[in-house]
């Protein structure tokens, strides 16, 4: 791996651990303000506005901008950004309005960071494939140990400290971040395209993956899983309460379980790519998904609950490297971050649908129904997208890209692995 690539895994691992306090810090602050259910639902659903109402537009702009100083920018702005919220606490002023103003702004920020550092890694690795995975498969491995182990217990011992304390943590992972980000080597900007307005490229971009059956199998995965996982999300605490015993402190437990899993699946991606080719490792990644929550719903008692969601989460996490990496191999250079931030979009678009399906179904049939239903959408899904991703149709899209040798598809791998049909 090139050095620069230690640094930028450093600047997310530690970005990683802020977000994790403020994800825990936030609600928690939140809550001293306020009981109201509503009002609490507006904090949360603040953060996930940006990738609803700019998704598209977010990468058609960091198609233009040069991607290091956009991930650094956004750090520092976001850093900034919390000392308002933290003297806000000190002088006794937070609100509501402010927290969900600090959620989407902070949401916005991360909207540009992520689309930015998505189309940036490829570029620093010379889009080969084997290197996407391993870098994928790092990123996401500390990114889930961060922000899913450390920083949420940080968060809420920080917020015993004072109400400010928390949120200056993060201001200081963030600055470290854009620190760290900005000694990153220079890359050359993509190819300009025709000047066109910045909407008629962000349509563009989201036109490149509808019309390519890949690039669409890879979007589609994660949007209907995330209908699929928030519909179980939305009922878990209920379902594992009323049907499996299990008290908060065991919840907790419960958790960690798929978050270990996600570990796990994320450090195995590459090796299931390369025993398996990509295409059949994402179709049995998705599989496993489905029979995992099948599994969760017939559960007779919490230990075989826990040994379903942590199976849950190694497809998940094995999905969430395999996917990226062979997107950000076959992509053109200057639509990299508009393809990424269509795909993310698609998949935040779904997540309140999954919401409202998980509810509904649990009040008008049973706390298990919508566990049944999310299984039965991700076997859907897998048995949909299977010949989409297929394994011809990674290895003839990762022909198409390797020999053009421009600035859009540098080579991505040598001729000898090109000839191995488990090249990933």
């Amino acid at each position: 791996m090139p050095a620069g690539f230690g640094r930028l895994w450093t600047a997310q691992t530690v970005s990683s651990l802020g977000d994790g306090v403020t994800h825990a810090a936030l609600p928690l602050l939140a809550l001293t303000l306020t009981r109201d259910p509503m009002a609490l639902a507006v904090v949360t659903a603040a953060g996930t506005l940006p990738w609803l109402l700019f998704g598209v537009l977010g990468g058609a702009l960091v198609d233009r901008w040069d991607r290091r100083r956009t991930m650094w920018v956004a750090d520092a702005a976001r850093a900034v950004l919390l000392v308002v919220p933290a003297a806000a606490a000190v002088l006794d002023v937070l609100s509501i309005p402010l927290l969900a103003a600090v959620a989407f702004l902070l949401g916005l920020g991360g909207l540009l960071f992520d689309t930015a550092a998505t189309a940036y890694l490829p570029d620093l690795l010379g889009r080969d494939p084997a290197l996407l995975e391993r870098a994928n498969s790092r990123l996401r491995g500390a990114q889930t140990a961060m922000s899913g182990f450390a920083g949420p217990p940080a968060g809420s011992a920080l917020l015993a400290l004072g109400r400010a304390v928390p949120l200056l943590a993060d201001a200081v992972s963030f600055m470290l971040s854009a620190l760290l980000v900005r000694t990153l080597p220079a890359m050359p900007r993509p190819v300009p395209e025709v000047r066109e307005s910045l909407l008629r490229q962000a349509r563009a971009g989201a036109s490149y993956v509808f019309r390519d059956r890949l690039l669409l199998g890879l979007a589609l995965r994660p949007a209907v899983g995330n209908v699929a996982f928030l519909a179980v999300e939305t009922v878990l605490a209920l379902f594992a309460h009323d049907r499996l015993g299990i008290d908060t402190y065991g919840f907790g437990l419960l958790l960690t379980a798929e978050a270990t899993g996600g570990l796990l699946g994320a450090g195995i991606a590459s090796y299931l790519g390369r025993r398996l080719g990509t295409g059949t490792a994402l179709t049995c990644t998705a599989a496993v998904e489905g029979l995992a929550i099948l599994g969760l719903a017939a559960a007779p008692n919490p230990y075989v609950a826990g040994l379903a969601l942590a199976a849950c989460g190694a497809g998940m996490g094995a999905t969430m490297v395999l996917g990226p990496s062979l997107r950000q191999a076959i992509v053109p250079a200057h639509l990299m971050g508009r393809v990424a931030s269509t795909s993310r979009m698609l998949a935040m678009c779904a997540a309140p649908f999954g919401a409202f399906l998980g509810g509904w179904l649990a009040t008008t049939y049973d706390i298990r129904t919508p566990l049944y239903a999310a299984a039965v959408l991700l076997l859907a899904m897998t048995a949909v997208t299977a010949s989409m991703t297929s394994n011809r149709r990674v290895e003839a899209a990762l022909r198409a890209a390797a020999p053009a040798g421009g600035p859009d598809h540098p080579a991505s791998k040598d001729p000898a692995q090109e000839s191995a049909p488990d090249v990933l």
